[in-house]
C-alpha cells in the first residue's frame, strides 16, 4: 500500500496518539516505497512517464528517516549525475589541494639555446591541461633559451595502462569533444576550435582552426544553402582522413550565412594524435625549431629536468567539471584513482574498484553500482537513488564538504542548472549535478528549504520519455524548499516524547 505525503497539521490540532500512529504510519510507507509528493507526481503524468520508471530519495541531512523513499532500492542509470561518485571518491583519496604535474625533461642541459637530444613531455593526467597552459609551459622553455632541440621530442604517457577506446562506441558521434577517452597526456580535451566566418560573396565561409596541428591540414567541403539558421551545427560533419602521410581534417555539410560569425569544438583526431601534433605545432609557432620527429615513449632515468607547470587544485577542476559536465575530466579522474593499482588490468578498471570501495568503507549500499567511466556517459552504469542519497550525505559530514558543494550547479544561476526553477522561490536554494541521455535524465544534490534545513535530494528518470521529466524534477525541488520535512520531523518528535 502506498501512502501520500501531505502537509501536516499543527500538532496542536491533533490527539498525541493520533501523532504517534501517523509518523509511523508516514515512516513506515516511506521505507516501502511511499507515493511521490503530488506535484512530481503530476507532471509526470502530464507527461505520460510512469512512476515506476522513476527514483526519489530525500532525506535532512544528518536524519533517521526520508521524506521521501520512492524505488529507493532500483539500480537505475544516473547519467551525469555518477560524477558525483567520482568526485566523492576523488575528493576522499586525493583531497581538494591535490593537483597534478606536467613535467618536462632532457637528455641533457641545453647549451647556447641547442638542446642536444631529446625533449621529454611527462604527464600524469592532468584534467586540464589546457592550450593556455601548455602555452605557458613552452614559452618558459623559450624564455630559459631553447631555441633548437636538436632530437626528438618523446610524449611520455607511461603512467597510465589504458583498455582499447572506442569514441564511436556510446551514440555513433565519435568526432564529438564528449567522447574523448581519458589519457594521461591530454591536451586542451584533444578539441579542435572551428570558427566560420561568412565571406561578402556569399559562397563558402571562411574556416580557421584553433589551435595549430603541425602536419595537419584542415579543409573546407561546405556547400552554401540558403535558409535560416536553426540547428546549424547539425547539418555540419567533420572527419579525418590521410591521404597519404599527411593527415587531412575534412568538414563538411551545409553552410547558410544566417547563422553569422560561428564556432564548432570538434574532436577528429584521437588524443594522443592530436597532443602531438599540438606541441609540435605550439613549438614552432613560438618559434621553436625541431630537427627530430614526434613519437610516445618512456623518459629515462637520467634524464634532467627542465621545466614543470602544475594544474590548478582539485577542487577548482572538480567546480568546472560538475558546473557544466565535463565527461574527459571525469574520465581522467577516475584513472587517476587507478594509477599504479596492481592485480587489474588497467587504470580505468583499477579507478571504478576504487570508486566502489570508497562508497562501500563510507557505508554507502553498492549493490546496484555499475561503473564504466565514472562520467556517466554510458549505457550500462547504474546506482540506486538511496545510495546516492547516503553518498550525498556522508559528503556533507566530511572535511572537504565546502569544496564539494561549491563544485555544484546552483539552480537558476550557473552550471547545467543555470535555466532551472526560473521564477519559482526555490530558485539560488539547490545546489544539485544534473544528468542527461537518451532514456535517463536525473538529478541529484542539496536544498535548503524555506526553515533554513537542509535536505538530499535525489531523483532517477529511466524511460523513453526521461527528456521530459526536467518539470518534475523541477516541482521536487520546490516541494522540499516549502518544507518536505516538516511532517517526519514533526511528527517524529512527538512520537519520540509519548515513548
Amino acid at each position: 500500500m502506498q501512502h501520500s505525503i501531505k502537509p501536516a497539521l499543527p500538532v496542536r490540532f491533533c490527539r498525541p496518539l493520533a501523532v504517534v500512529l501517523a509518523c509511523l504510519c508516514i515512516l513506515e510507507g516511506q521505507e516501502a516505497g511511499a507515493a511521490l509528493p503530488a506535484p512530481v507526481a503530476d507532471e509526470l503524468a502530464k507527461v505520460n512517464i510512469p512512476e515506476e520508471s522513476v527514483a526519489v530519495w530525500v532525506r535532512r541531512i544528518g536524519g533517521n528517516a526520508p521524506e521521501v523513499a520512492h524505488n529507493v532500492d532500483r539500480a537505475m542509470n544516473p547519467a551525469s549525475v555518477m560524477k558525483l561518485v567520482t568526485t566523492f571518491a576523488a575528493f576522499d583519496v586525493l583531497g581538494p589541494t591535490h593537483t597534478w604535474k606536467t613535467r618536462v625533461f632532457a637528455d641533457q642541459a641545453p647549451v647556447d639555446g641547442i638542446l642536444d637530444g631529446n625533449l621529454y613531455l611527462v604527464g600524469e593526467g592532468d584534467p586540464a591541461l589546457t592550450l593556455e597552459r601548455l602555452w605557458r609551459l613552452l614559452r618558459g622553455l623559450r624564455q630559459k633559451g631553447v631555441t633548437e632541440i636538436q632530437g626528438n621530442v618523446v610524449m611520455d604517457r607511461s603512467a597510465w595502462r589504458l583498455p582499447p577506446y572506442d569514441a564511436w562506441a556510446f551514440d555513433g558521434k565519435g568526432t564529438r569533444p564528449y567522447n574523448i577517452g581519458p589519457d594521461p597526456l591530454m591536451i586542451n580535451f584533444a578539441a579542435l576550435r572551428l570558427r566560420f566566418v561568412p565571406t561578402a560573396a556569399g559562397g563558402p565561409p571562411r574556416l580557421t582552426a584553433d589551435p595549430p596541428l603541425d602536419g595537419v591540414a584542415v579543409v573546407s567541403a561546405l556547400t552554401p544553402a540558403a535558409g535560416g539558421c536553426g540547428e546549424w551545427d547539425d547539418r555540419l560533419d567533420v572527419e579525418l582522413i590521410q591521404p597519404g602521410n599527411r593527415p587531412v581534417i575534412r568538414v563538411g555539410g551545409e553552410w547558410r550565412d544566417e547563422c553569422g560569425e560561428r564556432e564548432w569544438y570538434v574532436a577528429p583526431m584521437p588524443p594522443d594524435e592530436y597532443s602531438r601534433a599540438a606541441v609540435a605545432g605550439m613549438w614552432k609557432e613560438l618559434g621553436g625549431r625541431l630537427t627530430g620527429r614526434i613519437f610516445d615513449g618512456v623518459t629515462p632515468a637520467e634524464a634532467v629536468p627542465l621545466a614543470m607547470d602544475r594544474s590548478p587544485t582539485l577542487a577548482e577542476i572538480a567546480r568546472d567539471m560538475n558546473k557544466w559536465s565535463n565527461n574527459v575530466q571525469a574520465r581522467l579522474l577516475m584513472a587517476t584513482l587507478g594509477t599504479g593499482a596492481g592485480g587489474v588490468p588497467d587504470s580505468v578498471t583499477a579507478g571504478a574498484r576504487v570508486l566502489t570501495e570508497r562508497l562501500a568503507a563510507a557505508g554507502v549500499d553498492t549493490g546496484g553500482l555499475v561503473i564504466e567511466n565514472g562520467a556517466g556517459l554510458s549505457r550500462i552504469e547504474t546506482i540506486s537513488a538511496r545510495a546516492i542519497g547516503q553518498m550525498l550525505d556522508v559528503a556533507f559530514a566530511r572535511p572537504w564538504m565546502p569544496e564539494f558543494v561549491a563544485s555544484l550547479a546552483v539552480a537558476g544561476f550557473d552550471g547545467t542548472a543555470r535555466h532551472r526553477l526560473g521564477a519559482s522561490p526555490a530558485r539560488g536554494h539547490a545546489h544539485v549535478k544534473t544528468g542527461s541521455i537518451n532514456g535517463a535524465k536525473a538529478i541529484a544534490g542539496y536544498v535548503l528549504d524555506r526553515n533554513g534545513v537542509r535536505h538530499v535530494v535525489a531523483m532517477l528518470v529511466n524511460d523513453p520519455s526521461a527528456w521530459a521529466s526536467r518539470a518534475a524534477q523541477d516541482a521536487l525541488l520546490e516541494w522540499v524548499w516549502f518544507g518536505a520535512g516538516d511532517a517526519v520531523a514533526g511528527s517524529a518528535q512527538v512520537a519520540g516524547r509519548v515513548q
